[in-house]
Formats: C-alpha cells, sequence, structure tokens
C-alpha cells in the first residue's frame, strides 16, 4: 500500500489533520492526498471509495468548492483510524516527543501523523497500572515519582530513537523534565545524546495538536541549522 507523502500533499495532510479544521482546502488537493496514501476508485455516482488500512470512507466531492467542515471531519477521523502505517517523509528518522510531569509521560512518534502516544502512568498496587510507585516528599505535601522505575520504563522506550524532543513543566527539582536528562545522563548517556532540546511549555493549556506542532517546528528549525553548519567551511578554511 502507498505510504509516502511528499511536498503538497504532506501539506494537505498535515491541514486535515489540524483542528479546529481550516476553511480554504480544495476537493483537488484533498483527493490528490488520499490518491498518494490510499487506494481510491471513483464510482459511476461521482462518490468516491476510499480504502485504506481496512478502513473505507465514501465521498461525495463537489469539485469546484472547498471542503466542507462536517466532510474534512470525516477525513481526519478516517485517517486516523487507517494510520496504522501512516505516511512519512523516506528521509524521516524516528524523532520522538516526551511530555511529561510527575504524573505521567506521554511519548509521541512527531513524524508520524495521527499516531496515538505511548502512556506511562503510576504504578497501581491492584495492577491496572505499571512502572511508577508514587512518594510524599513532605517539604510540599505533593507526591513525587520513584525516580528508577519511572525513568527507566520511559528510557526503554527511547532508546531505539534517532532524536529525542522534551517537553515539561517546572524547572530544576520541581521539573520531571529535568530529572529525566540527569536521569539519563547518568544511566543512558547514548539516550542522553540524542536528546535535542528540552522546552518549558504551558502543557496544560495547550492541545496535543498545538504540542505537535511545536515539536515538528522544532524538529524542522534544529535541521536547517544542522544543514547549515554542515555546509559551513572549516574554521581554519574559513579565515583564511
Amino acid at each position: 500500500m502507498k505510504t509516502q507523502l511528499q511536498g503538497s500533499h504532506q501539506k494537505t495532510y498535515d491541514a486535515v489533520l489540524q483542528h479546529p479544521a481550516p476553511h480554504n482546502l480544495h476537493w483537488r488537493d484533498v483527493r490528490a492526498m488520499l490518491g498518494a496514501i490510499a487506494e481510491v476508485v471513483e464510482e459511476p455516482n461521482g462518490n468516491l471509495k476510499v480504502t485504506r488500512g481496512g478502513q473505507m470512507l465514501v465521498l461525495h466531492p463537489s469539485p469546484e468548492k472547498d471542503v466542507e467542515i462536517d466532510k474534512l471531519a470525516e477525513i481526519r477521523h478516517f485517517l486516523q483510524r487507517s494510520g496504522s502505517s501512516a505516511p512519512q517523509s523516506e528521509a524521516a528518522g524516528t524523532h520522538l516527543l516526551v511530555v511529561l510531569d510527575h504524573r505521567q509521560a506521554l511519548i509521541y512518534r512527531t513524524e508520524v501523523h495521527g499516531s496515538v502516544p505511548q502512556r506511562i502512568t503510576p504504578y497501581d498496587p491492584q495492577g491496572v497500572d505499571r512502572y511508577l510507585h508514587y512518594v510524599r516528599d513532605d517539604s510540599n505535601g505533593q507526591r513525587r515519582p520513584e525516580l528508577k522505575s519511572f525513568y527507566e520504563a520511559i528510557a526503554k522506550i527511547l532508546k531505539d530513537a534517532d532524536q529525542i524532543l522534551l517537553f515539561g513543566s517546572g524547572t530544576g527539582a520541581s521539573s520531571a523534565m529535568d530529572q529525566l536528562v540527569a536521569e539519563l545522563k547518568h544511566r543512558h548517556h547514548q539516550i542522553a545524546e540524542r536528546i535535542i532540546g528540552s522546552v518549558v511549555v504551558d502543557e496544560p493549556h495547550l492541545s496535543e495538536n498545538q504540542l505537535l506542532a511545536q515539536a515538528r517546528d522544532f524538529y524542522a528549525k534544529n535541521a536547517a541549522e544542522q544543514k547549515t553548519a554542515s555546509a559551513a567551511p572549516p574554521e581554519h578554511l574559513a579565515r583564511s
């Protein structure tokens, strides 16, 4: 099955997944994007039957108009349902975003659109959840995670990532993000070396799409900076 998206198709795919949905997506562009990642059959009555990942969607496009908001919602849900093999650029590596605090960690593949994050939650003595015991911090009355089990669980997921971006809130001892960085540097040097940034965000007030948009923008800027740096002449040549 076709799974590669490039150029304008990728932009259209990203736009469809935006929430709230844009108002100026043309049917022609959406039809072309769907054709790049799915099997699209035009039926005699003008309907489009779109099949992908075992899911099917029937659309009745209006070629001279922009896609209606309700139709965009249908297409977005179809992409999310059928996206276990979500499209990505051929050159993309595994770019992870870790959004964490002392309650949980959510780990996304930023280059896979519509992906479901892996979630690491507090340990439950009854066996419902795993990984993380909570112990009381008597200095401030709050509950903080037992470091080893929590951060080791995160490290296990991060071990195969090409690049890692961390989002968290707070700084210093109150920051689970800072504590994760310290733990990785202490116990998992190779993983720590792949962290390209740790960013303080107002996570409770940002939607999942907003967090992922910020992460993809960060990755894009980082890639551009690396490309510029690699193209620059060595310092001793630049001075001559």
